[in-house]
């Protein structure tokens, strides 16, 4: 529009009151205006010779005012000002929207779930108007320092808050974020298992709970102390520690103990394919023969090349084998000829052990044999005997054949074996049926009062594998889970809203394919292999095929019993049960193990199994806006598959190294000042991969949030919150996985939403430090 003419603004002139209170008009008026339509050119030339004679003639002025004031003319005025304000209002409001969508009037959701999360997110910092405080709490792992000695997360880096003793009063705040997924999992299954039942129940689920509640009956537990254990020993022919053993036939009672106590003092058993048959498509499974997990500390010597027992930690690991002993009643005069026959013996199977790394490197893994080969390798053990027993009630025959894992070690175990059987022959002592004795223990101690537990954990805290005895409801849904996993995932997938599950992974799987187009590629055959590789999978939410329905749960665990009063003995029933399961990894359809507790997704053939454990509250619920659960579960799950796909990314693409290093950029310069300086140094490779991964789950995340949007535009808010500024506010609360890639983390996750905020329009407000500003805004975007 052009100017206005004089005539309409002395008609708008504020009056000396309202100019006296400073009112200005809204900043809607303040916009540019359009032009004003030409066809009334002749009136715009009149008005503009009586402005200028006006101008020139005040007098005039006043006696020329009547003659404009036409009521048509006013008319047609005032109509074309109010077309002119509508359309401006309506380029405003759509602009203003699209700017500001998070203060936008939406629907807010008031579902106790969101109640709950609207609670959390009023006690946590809010990084919108806390920009400089609220991603300077750590989440306490360690990585690795430049020189690669084990230190604190966020030593020497500027500005962290293991630098800024300022800091040392807002812990409390950090107590707000959602804890680990593995922690969260574990809390939601003991809310499940403790919960009475206000509806009929399966069997199979009664029978859950009330092992789980067995477990948790300390009273019980307390009360039997040792006799459970001593009473199977007896069961087993007594043991000569006590004096009291019947020379039992020793494959004989390795047998027994692999078939009904899922105890393998000599050698490990699993079921797997044979990876040489991948490639062509093969799915038969069979039996893997590997080295034990032994109970004496041992460590590889790289100059023998040769495993040996650890002196350092030969005194503890002494002291916990006679404790146990005098816990078991055996004589102090004894005991300690016991122990030193059981060290040596443990010693002496422990030569031929190997770590992973080197039997891969060797090329001892997988190698293929019959059942009769093996007999003619290692004579000492029965091997059709006790791969009979381990898998029965499946026909096993001297033709079929196993993988071997490290034949070395085998071959050694059974000379061993047969030496000190036939040391011991004449004898009463019998240091292998000991060994044996022993290990069967070690399984069982789960079962037993908590001095056995004590012992066991203060042996893991001298070796450096533990910090403290768990808490027991985490112990017991643990071994609940260990028996009853096809229960507990059925317990989740029932209270899983599968469709919301099922589409927020596939929205997050196809902006993860279209994020790989994005990257800079060494070359176009890099980006083919790689999405190649990807094309091929198939994601879906993991459910246990075969269960599919609380009839079928019931006839699997028909014969287990469960007693309210005795863990031990509800305890030894599922070690007999995991025999039938063996059996049917071994001929049944292929299912991952430990799904119940699972809390990251897994590659299963061509499929990407996402497992029912990943999507519960907090961090999941169908009733949370989009926003959230993209903020949380979505970000986690980007960040999944990111993991798993880094390898083949991280070989074909600058990109990883790149951005890792523009977010630590950012980093730096945002804490120098605070930080006071000091200590900067460069992030590893293993760090700049776990940054590339984090920063790039949340463009993901946000990216497919996006697209859900525009899909269905509606969505609710949480705390007047909506859309992007809720989307980042809800990833503020993630905390720092449990997973292994966490330790090399070297900043708070949450810092990302300031590099995405840097300039980028998809933030309601600005997310700059003061005094930081310019510095910042220079580094652009990553």
């Amino acid at each position: 529009m052009t100017e206005t003419p004089i005539e309409l603004e002395l008609s708008v002139k504020p009056s000396q009151s309202e100019s006296g209170r400073g009112l200005q008009p809204p900043p809607l008026f303040q916009l540019p205006l359009t032009d004003q339509d030409p066809s009334d050119n002749d009136q715009q030339t009149q008005l503009q010779l009586e402005r200028q004679l006006s101008e020139s003639n005040p007098e005039a002025q006043q006696q020329a005012k009547p003659r404009w004031i036409n009521p048509r003319r006013l008319l047609l005025l005032l109509l074309g000002f109010s077309l002119c304000s509508a359309i401006l209002g309506l380029f405003y409001y759509m602009h203003y929207r699209h700017l500001n969508s998070n203060i936008q009037t939406v629907t807010p959701c008031l579902s106790p779930a969101c109640r709950w999360a609207s609670a959390r997110l009023s006690i946590s910092v809010d990084p919108f108007t806390q920009p400089c405080d609220y991603f300077l709490f750590s989440c306490g792992s360690d990585i690795l320092s430049p020189n690669k000695g084990g230190r604190q997360r966020g030593q020497d880096i500027p500005g962290h808050p293991q630098n800024l003793k300022e800091n040392a009063g807002r812990k409390g705040q950090r107590k707000e974020k959602i804890p680990d997924r593995r922690t969260v999992l574990l809390q939601y299954l003991r809310e499940i298992l403790g919960k009475s039942n206000d509806r009929p129940v399966s069997s199979a689920v009664q029978k859950a709970k009330g092992f789980y509640h067995s477990c948790l009956d300390t009273e019980s537990i307390e009360t039997a102390g040792a006799d459970p254990f001593l009473a199977l020993i007896q069961k087993l022919g007594g043991w000569a520690v006590s004096g009291q053993w019947n020379r039992t036939d020793f494959n004989s009672t390795l047998s027994l103990l692999m078939r009904d106590y899922a105890t393998f003092p000599f050698f490990n058993l699993y079921v797997g394919r044979d990876p040489n048959e991948m490639p062509r498509g093969t799915t038969k499974r069979y039996i893997q023969i590997d080295q034990p997990d032994l109970l004496i500390p041992v460590q590889w010597n790289s100059k023998t090349l040769k495993s040996q027992a650890e002196t350092q930690t030969l005194r503890p690991f002494l002291e916990s084998c006679q404790r146990y002993l005098a816990l078991l009643g055996a004589p102090p005069s004894r005991s300690m000829i016991h122990v030193g026959t059981f060290i040596s013996l443990s010693s002496e199977l422990a030569v031929a052990a190997a770590p992973l790394h080197v039997r891969l490197s060797r090329g001892q893994l997988h190698r293929r044999m019959t059942i009769a080969e093996l007999q003619k390798q290692a004579p000492a053990i029965d091997w059709l005997g006790c791969l009979r027993a381990a898998f029965h009630p499946l026909p096993l025959f001297k033709d079929d054949h196993v993988l071997l894992h490290n034949l070395p070690y085998i071959t050694q175990m059974s000379r061993t074996i047969g030496k000190w059987l036939t040391k011991h022959e004449l004898s009463t002592s019998s240091p292998v049926h000991t060994y044996m004795v022993l290990n069967l223990l070690h399984t069982l101690i789960p079962a037993l009062d908590s001095r056995f537990l004590e012992t066991a954990n203060n042996l893991s805290v001298a070796l450096g594998e533990a910090e403290g005895v768990a808490d027991r409801w985490k112990r017991c849904v643990f071994e609940t889970e260990r028996g009853f996993d096809h229960v507990l995932t059925h317990l989740l997938s029932e209270r899983t809203a599968l469709r919301e599950a099922e589409e927020i992974v596939q929205n997050i799987f196809s902006s993860f394919k279209s994020t790989l187009h994005e990257l800079k590629w060494t070359d176009q055959k890099s980006l083919q292999f790689v999405m190649k590789k990807v094309e091929s999978l198939i994601p879906r939410l993991w459910t246990t095929k075969e269960i599919s329905s609380e009839a079928e749960l019931d006839l699997l665990f028909s014969k287990v019993t469960v007693g309210k009063k005795s863990f031990f003995s509800n305890y030894v029933q599922l070690l007999s049960f995991w025999r039938k399961r063996r059996s049917q990894l071994l001929t049944g359809p292929a299912e991952a193990a430990d799904g119940s507790l699972s809390v990251t997704p897994f590659f299963l053939g061509d499929e990407l199994l996402f497992p029912m454990g990943m999507f519960i509250p907090p961090l999941f619920h169908p009733t949370y806006p989009r926003a959230m659960n993209y903020g949380l579960m979505g970000f986690l799950i980007a960040k999944d598959i990111l993991h798993l796909i880094l390898p083949d990314v991280y070989s074909r693409s600058e990109m990883v190294h790149t951005v890792g290093e523009c977010v630590w950029a950012h980093y730096l310069a945002v804490t120098k000042e605070a930080g006071g300086g000091g200590g900067e140094f460069s992030l590893s490779a293993a760090q700049q991969q776990e940054v590339w991964v984090q920063y790039s789950a949340l463009q993901i995340a946000l990216q497919a949030y996006h697209r859900s949007l525009k899909n269905h535009p509606r969505d609710t808010s949480i705390s007047g919150l909506s859309h992007t500024r809720l989307f980042l506010t809800s990833f503020s609360q993630v905390h720092c996985d449990s997973d292994e890639y966490s330790q090399f983390m070297p900043l708070e996750p949450s810092f990302l939403i300031t590099v995405i905020c840097v300039n980028s329009d998809l933030c309601p407000t600005s997310l700059q430090c003061p005094n930081k500003t310019q510095q910042q805004h220079s580094l652009g975007t990553c």
